[in-house]
């Protein structure tokens, strides 16, 4: 049961992301580990000030001009995912016009199913919501045309072992740009040797992930979703850098002790 929290609360946004990922282990859409992943991401975002820092908004600007300069870009998702930002997730695709991909490490029919399910409820609440200020296209059209992969992988990801090397040709398979949240560092390592741009968002920046990644995103899923948009929209001709994701890290790492010595 959805617990009722004051806006006054102070921790009101991190609790209620504990309850979806509570309420979404409780319906089977998540693996055992999800509440441990959550709250590692949670103390990582604490030690950030729960905040979208300079260094991520830089990999935000970054990140969305790889994006609209990709021929074939999906954004992967996860459980964690598709329960805390699933309707962001689904308002970029929209705008960038590629699809979303379901893809797990703790794999089964029924997880993939019930988060396809979720993305199909959520993507229904997205259709009826305004469109993004200063997106220029149909809205309705934009949204309906956002394609669900991941029920039936068609494709392996080649030097990756286990559930997450198989995926879909339509979606990661074919892709040149892949956003991926929450991410595990063997796929992202195994994607970049295979010539793909790897775009992580990962609260860590200690983690393999954030390392082997061609762009990582230090910041909590939501607002680097919502940044991206924002970006895409309001800067859509920024073109890409040459990206030093591991200078980016070293900033990012600055920018938690500079927090921690206020």
């Amino acid at each position: 049961m959805m617990v009722e929290i004051p806006d006054s609360h102070p921790r009101k946004k991190s609790l209620e992301s504990r309850q979806k990922i509570v309420e979404g282990s409780s319906k089977g859409l998540l693996a055992d580990s999800a509440m441990i992943a959550h709250g590692r991401g949670e103390a990582f975002d604490y030690l950030l000030g729960e905040r979208t820092t300079k260094s991520a908004r830089e990999a935000i600007r970054e990140s969305a001009a790889r994006l609209n300069n990709a021929s074939s870009p999906v954004i992967s998702v996860n459980g964690n995912t598709v329960l805390l930002a699933g309707k962001k997730a689904l308002r970029l695709a929209a705008v960038l016009g590629c699809p979303i991909e379901v893809n797990l490490y703790y794999r089964t029919p029924e997880r993939i199913a019930g988060l396809l399910a979720l993305l199909e409820e959520h993507k229904t609440v997205v259709l009826g919501e305004s469109e993004p200020e200063g997106f220029e296209g149909n809205w309705s059209d934009s949204v309906g045309a956002v394609s669900l992969l991941g029920s039936s992988p068609d494709f392996r990801i080649e030097g990756l072992e286990g559930p997450r090397s198989h995926c879909m040709e339509e979606g990661i398979g074919s892709a040149d740009s892949i956003l991926v949240p929450l991410e595990d560092g063997d796929r992202c390592e195994a994607l970049v040797s295979l010539g793909k741009e790897v775009i992580v968002i990962d609260l860590n920046p200690l983690s393999r992930s954030a390392k082997m990644a061609t762009v990582t995103i230090v910041d909590e899923v939501s607002r680097a979703f919502e940044g991206i948009l924002s970006e895409l929209i309001g800067n859509p001709n920024e073109a890409p850098t040459e990206w030093n994701n591991d200078s980016a890290l070293r900033s990012a790492l600055g920018e938690i002790d500079e927090f921690l010595n206020k």
